[in-house]
């Protein structure tokens, strides 16, 4: 990716919220400023949220780069209820703003933060340096996976650490266990995969397009359950399809090692995976995250290369035989 492109992502981001600000009562959220002037938009921590809200919530994490929408999916020849989502612009979109990678723990809070206001802050170093792509933003947009709404002692945190005025910075927040936290993370399924290919030492940036489908998830009786399903949906029901600047020699040997299904530990609900290594996410084997088929094409011999397999009895022993 060229370093010196702008896509402009948080501006597309802010006009999203903007636009779920407009319609607050149709989507079920709420914005909110606090006393410092923090924008807040809650999408599923004191209201409903809902379906409408997780996918503008997918869209914002994407930059407004990245597209969603409903779709039914056959999986073990049964329908069940799914999203579809596309970006022609996956390296920035889905790695250098959807990726859940920024870890927000000022003290006494909490929360993993996606969005663009990544490409502002850089944190995560390594990854934004083999990205190659910065934003310098006048204002910025951060999504965070959690249970609490934030204050102005953690958009201050943020704002030091993304060098922009806290007033200047807008947070969207919803738990796992709600209807928009679970969409939202469902629709992760094609970062999930471009983040297994630069674990495997893929250069992200040369996949071109991409597009994938994964369920929906009932919602879950509390967090840590509602984490196991999200990741079910993905690890056991999502497919994605990858456009990639390869090789044939390349995307062969990729397709082995891309699925979850190339993991030791792949084949039970993820809550047992959890339980195995003593609910330490960590001691999990890192293969494991990353759709459950896949598709690589290569733009250049038209060859495609399929790896991977769903399972949908684990999706029905997590989604639904599990309370």
């Amino acid at each position: 990716m060229n370093a010196t492109l702008n896509l402009g992502m948080n501006e597309r981001a802010w006009s999203l919220v903007d636009t779920c600000a407009a319609h607050a009562a149709e989507l079920r959220v709420r914005e909110h400023r606090t006393a410092g002037g923090l924008r807040v938009l809650d999408a599923g921590v004191q209201v409903p949220g809902g379906l409408a809200a997780g996918r503008a919530l997918a869209e914002i994490c994407m930059g407004g780069l990245g597209h969603v929408t409903f779709v039914p999916l056959t999986i073990g020849g049964e329908t069940w209820s799914g999203v579809h989502v596309w970006t022609d612009h996956p390296a920035a979109s889905c790695m250098a703003s959807q990726y859940a990678g920024w870890t927000i723990n000022p003290d006494g809070f909490f929360a993993m933060g996606s969005g663009p206001l990544r490409t502002q802050a850089r944190v995560e170093r390594e990854l934004f340096a083999k990205l190659g792509y910065v934003e310098n933003a006048a204002r910025g947009v951060l999504v965070l996976e959690g249970r609490a709404l934030p204050t102005d002692e953690v958009a201050a945190w943020v704002a030091a650490k993304a060098g922009i005025a806290a007033s200047a910075i807008t947070l969207v927040v919803a738990p796992t266990a709600s209807l928009a936290g679970g969409v939202q993370i469902v629709a992760r399924v094609i970062e999930t995969g471009l983040h297994k290919l630069d674990t495997l030492g893929f250069d992200v940036t040369r996949v071109i397009s991409a597009e994938g489908t994964a369920p929906i998830p009932p919602v879950a009786s509390n967090d840590l359950r509602a984490i196991g399903r999200t990741n079910d949906c993905v690890l056991y029901g999502g497919q994605a399809r990858f456009l990639v600047d390869a090789t044939d020699d390349e995307l062969s040997s990729l397709v082995l090692c891309l699925p979850a299904s190339a993991s030791s530990d792949y084949g039970v609900p993820f809550r047992d995976i959890f339980e195995r290594y003593d609910n330490d996410f960590y001691k999990i084997d890192p293969m494991l995250f990353s759709p459950a088929e896949v598709w690589l094409t290569s733009r250049s011999s038209g060859r495609t290369f399929h790896g991977g397999r769903l399972d949908s009895d684990v999706l029905r022993a997590s989604l639904f035989e599990s309370p």
